[in-house]
């Protein structure tokens, strides 16, 4: 997680939130990535502007081209995206050390030998691992993990949510991303997509941030306490008059879920960058066409009034 090296060094009104798609869980139950009421599924098309979106903007790069930080095949000689693993029988409780044990979950993971890590096995970046237990409708988040043998794992650090509730993380604790918030809900799918609706918020990266967090993040990995820089948990859209019409089906799935849900600032790392999975089945060319659009396309939203309990990632009812 590109935030947590800045720990370890210092120590949706309008509209109505549609509900996700059931995936179907061993067992004939469902299993949605976050709850129906969840901010991850709450429009912010109608909701007003945020006084500091221009600062915002310019901070993060109002001429930076938006970047699908996600796609099929090889960069480099390695996989790019955050691949989701769904392991296809239960798995036995995992040992998973933590170098950052005070803000991590301690137990509760089941995550196979053989998960995906971001970026392949032999990467030297973040090594994001979730896990998409869809038996028991939990994610196993961790941050630069590596495979131990014996069923065991380590991690710098690491989160088990239950994907149909609503509760956040203690105050002021990260997870396997900065802001304290789940990966798994942000992460663009291909299935979403291929099916032509994508229907949350998305995960981005930002250059800088500040000091701050604001709901529904929980934490922060700011550079300096510089109110023009985003906090963690800041929504931002695709504004409503950019053309998304020439788009290819892909593509126009991403953009038009940002312009309906928009991005949330959930890490540090590279100028709009969104975060989506590791997948074969993209279409490079088409996720492309969305670095056409730039930060000046984007405006910051005050989402201030979704919120119905700080400690909640519930949307208040209208």
């Amino acid at each position: 997680m590109k935030g947590m090296v800045a720990v370890a060094v210092v120590c949706l009104l309008s509209g109505s939130a549609l509900a996700p798609s059931p995936v179907r869980a061993p067992g004939g139950g469902s299993c949605p990535t976050a709850p129906s009421d969840s901010f991850w599924h709450a429009p912010v098309d109608g909701l007003p502007v945020h006084p500091a979106s221009a600062r915002y903007v310019a901070s993060i790069g109002a001429a930076e081209p938006l970047h699908p930080d996600f796609g099929s095949g090889l960069i480099d000689g390695k996989p790019f995206g955050i691949p989701i693993t769904v392991p296809a029988a239960q798995v036995p409780e995992s040992k998973v050390s933590l170098d950052y044990a005070e803000e991590s979950d301690k137990s509760g993971y089941r995550i196979p030998q053989d998960a995906k890590i971001e970026n392949g096995p032999a990467s030297s970046e973040d090594r994001h691992v979730v896990v998409w237990d869809k038996a028991l409708c939990r994610s196993y988040e961790l941050w630069n993990a590596k495979p131990q043998g014996g069923n065991a794992w380590h991690a710098g650090g690491g989160a088990v949510f239950d994907l149909r509730s609503n509760r956040l993380r203690p105050d002021g604790w990260t997870s396997a991303d900065a802001a304290g918030l789940a990966i798994l809900p942000g992460l663009v799918r291909y299935d979403e997509a291929a099916a032509g609706r994508i229907d949350h918020a998305i995960r981005m990266t930002v250059p800088r941030s500040d000091q701050s967090y604001v709901w529904p993040a929980r934490h922060q990995a700011g550079a300096a306490a510089d109110p023009s820089l985003p906090p963690m948990g800041l929504r931002l859209r695709l504004k409503g008059s950019v053309d998304t019409s020439r788009l290819a089906p892909q593509a126009k799935a991403v953009a038009e879920a940002l312009k309906t849900y928009g991005a949330i600032v959930a890490d540090n790392g590279s100028a709009w960058y969104l975060t989506g999975e590791e997948n074969p089945g993209w279409d490079n060319a088409q996720l492309d066409a969305l670095k056409g659009f730039k930060g000046s396309d984007f405006e910051a939203v005050d989402a201030s009034g979704l919120m119905q309990s700080p400690d909640s990632g519930a949307v208040a009812p209208k």
